[in-house]
């Protein structure tokens, strides 16, 4: 067996068997019944079952005819995802594309404010400069049912091993994790998207986990010192912005049950309806931003993380959302609040409010208060680092390609 085999996606001589298996799959087409007939399907399984999963099979049949390799599965989910932004979104935008070399292969490491959502929106990024799509890791959470893995695996998505127990078999899945990056990277010149941290940020506050850059350099050699591991694979800080989160309701609900000191147990599908709650959810504008390779001049993984901050502060693009947000949070602070406001000099800030409140008014007033953290979190951090070392950022409104 081939060293990466149980982690690496699919290939193309495998796409076929893929498709056939998610077809034959009773558990999958029940989901997507369960999804398009919500009310019918709560009411009546039973009667749905022997009537619409040979139709939906036939409709799948057809739908993937033409779908032979990864390529052509990821041109089914980039039509999908341009028709949902489209409806979803009052617009997208990438900045600091320009700056990507079309024969250098990258590892971006991005904030993470959506399961799926978040590496599709870097892949529509590259679509849009005719470069390949990224290598995607994705936690084995994730992939509790056959379906899922395959789904993930068939769009390019490589396995991060988490449920693995004991401290020696831990460390192997690590190695063996740091190694398949390493050589994506560097011998297939594919590149790889990574979030900065186990899970969403679902307080708004995005930081790099210093045990994820330590992970990266497990695979380096003898010689190598940790600046020129992280030199080698080409790491690129992503900043990814949404003017409103789909899933606001979900993150609040499960922050408040922390705070409240209770245990928070998710339902069996809950990360799969996460994933649609944020491809087919109101956004509002989403912007993606890419930063500048990191160097080999960090000699630690405490003083990366501190860059891959500073990066996705400064490039994270503050909407009016987040302004509100802050200007509740923080109070009158007139100085600041009109430099923030001068980045939208179009925007009609009564009604952008009212929109706001009302987005606000989706959770129980008692949680209210974490909502308004979340979105008030990134104007804090950047202001921050901006006082530390002001950087210009790539802009919504500089530079970008706008959709």
């Amino acid at each position: 067996m081939n060293q990466f085999d149980d982690i690496r996606p699919y290939r193309d001589s495998e796409v076929s068997a893929v498709i056939s298996r998610l077809i034959a799959d009773n558990e999958f087409i029940d989901l997507l019944l369960s999804k398009r007939l919500p009310k019918l399907w709560r009411l009546a399984p039973w009667l749905l079952k022997p009537i619409a999963r040979p139709l939906l099979r036939r409709s799948l049949r057809r739908l993937t005819a033409d779908v032979t390799t990864v390529a052509d599965f990821q041109d089914h989910v980039k039509v999908g995802l341009q028709n949902s932004l489209d409806k979803t979104t009052d617009g997208y935008a990438f900045g600091g594309l320009d700056q990507l070399d079309p024969n250098q292969a990258y590892l971006f490491i991005c904030n993470h404010r959506d399961i799926a959502l978040d590496p599709a929106m870097v892949n529509l990024a590259l679509h849009t400069v005719g470069l390949d799509t990224v290598r995607i890791a994705i936690g084995d959470n994730l992939l509790s049912k056959p379906f899922a893995s395959d789904l993930m695996r068939v769009n390019r998505s490589f396995i991060v091993k988490r449920s693995v127990e004991g401290r020696r078999e831990k460390l192997e899945s690590l190695k063996n994790l740091s190694a398949y990056i390493r050589h994506s990277v560097t011998n297939d010149k594919a590149s790889c998207w990574i979030a900065q941290a186990e899970g969403r940020a679902k307080d708004g506050n995005d930081r790099t986990e210093t045990a994820l850059l330590k992970m990266l350099t497990l695979s380096k050699t003898k010689q190598q010192t940790f600046g020129e591991a992280i030199g080698q694979i080409k790491l690129m800080p992503v900043s990814i912005s949404y003017e409103y989160d789909p899933c606001i309701v979900e993150k609040t609900g499960e922050l408040y049950s922390a705070k409240q000191g209770e245990d928070y147990i998710k339902s069996e599908f809950e990360d799969l309806d996460s994933i649609q709650k944020g491809f087919l959810g109101y956004k509002g504008r989403v912007q993606v931003n890419f930063g500048d390779v990191v160097g080999n001049d960090f000699e630690n993984a405490e003083d990366l993380a501190v860059e891959v901050n500073r990066q996705i502060y400064s490039l994270y693009q503050l909407f009016p959302s987040n302004i509100i947000a802050w200007q509740i949070h923080q109070g009158i602070n007139a100085e600041a609040l009109d430099q923030l406001k001068q980045q939208w000099p179009e925007e009609d800030w009564s009604q952008a409010e009212a929109k706001f409140r009302q987005h606000l008014n989706l959770v129980p007033e008692e949680q209210q208060s974490l909502v308004i953290d979340a979105y008030a979190a990134p104007v804090k951090n950047q202001l921050d680092y901006q006082q530390q070392s002001p950087v210009a950022g790539n802009s919504i409104n500089e530079e970008a390609i706008v959709c």
